[in-house]
């Protein structure tokens, strides 16, 4: 009987539109109806912000039970008996009034606005019923600001649902943009023109409603049914956070956040949503060459091969030097053993210094399915230490993670020289900095979180980070951070920058590797396979070039060891833009795009141990790694366990 009785208070039970619908205990009436897949418009409520009731639109009519009348849903706690209507003629006509009243004032320029095909205000004005203006007055203008080059103002379109400034003063802990006015001259801005300073400024563009706030760098280039879409995974950090690129005409124009309730939640920094578009660079190597001409992929690959067997031959095993890097896919990355074997170069070099090399094998090691934290780990967490890093370089998501954290209470400790007190300034939380992580009294504290970072972290400190009895998030590098540290601690892989100092290193194999063009002085064969014009491209004897991220499926492993799928989004080739001064493609019929003559890194690898005599896997993911094959790109991915023993660099 008790559990009975516990069970009805946890779970209400209410109808909505004559359906049974058992909520949890807290949330509102619109989350359970959303739950059972009943719409009720709204705009100031969002998953992430909570509720405001401001907009006014989210009407419904009580029938029943503790509550009568009209009420706002977002606002109103799901309670025991409720009956609950979206479709009572007076709910319908409260939500059709309202959305009248916010269309006085909002301009008539639908089809030139770049939220046209993606605003929630067309959707729920056209499913409110309200589909002729009766007001013939002047309209209220706004002067609009300059906020940046990567964000577009027109605050003629807003329509005060406060999202904007619950999002950046509340969220993201930015104090440069507010709210001023009152009634009918609300105005969302600075107090006066500039860019805007938040590190997470760019998700006013997708939080908005209406087209108050848009992406500047890919405006009035196309509409949303006119978008190439896929789900993917963002390349700038080892955070791994969701987003959709935007794509047209074998053109990148835009990435929109991805929601991922795992690791980046609803949201994504502006590192990665405004980076510069390298796919669409047009110096970016889409031919193979050999000695600065072009050439087929199989005179390439032959001549790699060969003169690499040349150089074994003259100065022996040793002498050629494999290398990847963190933003090599994890497909790629897992074939570099082969392709080292193939050409005895011993193991393949991944980070640059030994101290690096040495941090990220500590921590890949010491991490496990237990102790390993995710994003949500972060907000949850009773205390965070930030441990020789600077989060608006390594990985700004958790940042944002730890301001939800310290809004619940956690104190946040900065320890070390790498981890300055501007990074927490920069979302409006207070630190207390210290010297070394045995002055961090974690222990007093619950759910304790230490976020290290690999850059500058002391291998010998990362290695010892589990007895804090703290969960851990270490930074990597790049994307594919993690996965590059657990290969490279399997393989005893060393540092690169010792090696091709050393001057053994007479041939060099670099896989979407950034290499320093200093260290390639002196190397007799430099061969590349790269999207990207790096140093190592400029200067290789022999160029194979790869897709992008974005002209190719993969997989990335992040900070925390999960492994997320990334899709295609565009076909390789050259923008339809760039292939002449007019525009227009050429008058010859080919099967592939120009330019689009490109491969995945890991095909490349896995031919080059086909003609080198050896055995690739027919699936670049197969043996222990078969289980990432199949991968839900949409899901939250999975959690790679179990530690690493290292072998020492």
């Amino acid at each position: 009987m008790r559990e009975c009785i516990f069970i009805k208070v946890l779970m209400p039970k209410l109808i909505i539109d004559k359906r049974e619908v058992d909520a949890p205990e807290g949330v509102s009436v619109l989350e359970a109806a959303q739950s059972v897949g009943i719409v009720i418009p709204h705009f100031c409520w969002h998953p992430a912000l909570g509720k405001a009731g401001a907009c006014r639109v989210c009407a419904v009519k009580m029938l029943d039970g503790p509550v009568k009348g009209i009420q706002m849903s977002c606002m109103l706690p799901v309670q025991e008996g409720m009956v609950v209507s979206t479709t009572d003629p007076d709910a319908v006509a409260m939500r059709r009034q309202v959305i009248e009243w916010l269309m006085i004032n909002h301009p008539h320029d639908c089809p030139v606005c770049d939220e046209g095909g993606e605003c929630q205000l067309q959707d729920f004005t056209i499913a409110g019923g309200h589909g002729i203006r009766r007001f013939d007055g002047p309209k209220r203008t706004h002067v609009n600001q300059y906020l940046g080059p990567n964000i577009e103002h027109e605050m003629n379109r807003c329509i005060q649902c406060y999202r904007c400034v619950r999002f950046y003063q509340e969220h993201a802990g930015g104090s440069d943009f507010g709210v001023m006015g009152s009634a009918g001259r609300v105005y969302f801005g600075r107090f006066e023109h500039g860019p805007l300073e938040s590190p997470f400024s760019g998700n006013l563009v997708d939080i908005c409603p209406t087209g108050v706030f848009t992406d500047r760098t890919a405006r009035f280039r196309a509409r949303y049914w006119d978008y190439d879409m896929a789900p993917s995974v963002c390349p700038g950090c080892s955070v791994g956070c969701n987003i959709t690129p935007v794509a047209r005409y074998r053109e990148l124009l835009k990435i929109v956040a991805r929601r991922n309730d795992r690791v980046n939640g609803w949201f994504i920094c502006d590192r990665g949503r405004f980076a510069p578009k390298e796919a669409n660079d047009p110096l970016r190597p889409r031919t193979p060459l050999v000695d600065g001409r072009e050439a087929s992929w199989e005179e390439a690959e032959d001549a790699l091969l060969r003169r690499l067997n040349e150089i074994v031959e003259l100065y022996g095993e040793g002498s050629v030097l494999v290398v990847g890097s963190s933003r090599l896919p994890f497909e790629g990355a897992s074939l570099l053993p082969l392709l080292s074997g193939v050409l005895s170069s011993g193991a393949p070099g991944w980070f640059a210094t030994r101290r690096e090399t040495r941090a990220a094998h500590a921590a890949v090691s010491l991490m496990t399915r237990e102790n390993g934290a995710s994003m949500a780990d972060v907000m949850n967490a009773g205390c965070i230490a930030i441990y020789e890093s600077d989060l608006r370089e390594e990985g700004p998501m958790l940042l944002l993670a730890v301001r939800q954290a310290w809004r619940r209470g956690a104190p946040v400790l900065l320890v070390g020289e790498h981890s300055p007190l501007e990074q927490t300034r920069a979302v409006g939380i207070e630190a207390v900095q210290l010297h070394y992580m045995e002055e961090a009294p974690l222990a007093i504290f619950d759910r304790p979180v230490v976020i290290a970072g690999t850059k500058h972290g002391d291998p010998e400190v990362m290695a010892m980070l589990d007895r804090t009895g703290a969960r851990i998030a270490a930074l990597f590098p790049g994307p594919n951070g993690f996965g590059a540290a657990l290969l490279s601690a399997e393989q005893g892989g060393g540092p690169v920058g010792a090696a091709l100092a050393s001057g053994r290193v007479k041939g060099l194999v670099a896989v979407e590797a950034d290499i320093p063009a200093e260290l390639l002085e002196g190397i007799p064969v430099v061969a590349a396979l790269d999207w990207r014009a790096t140093s190592a491209v400029q200067a290789a004897a022999i160029v194979l070039p790869t897709t992008a991220p974005v002209e190719s499926d993969g997989t990335y492993v992040n900070f925390e060891g999960r492994a997320q799928k990334f899709c295609r989004v565009i076909r390789p080739g050259l923008p339809v833009k760039g292939l002449d001064p007019a525009g227009h493609p050429p008058r010859v019929h080919e099967a592939a795009p120009p330019g689009g003559d490109l491969r995945p890194a890991w095909r490349v690898i896995s031919d080059l141990v086909r003609l080198a005599g050896g055995t690739p896997p027919e699936e670049p993911l197969s043996g222990r790694w078969a289980r990432l094959a199949g991968l839900d790109p949409e899901g939250e991915g999975m959690v790679l366990g179990g530690r690493v023993l290292p072998n020492d660099a």
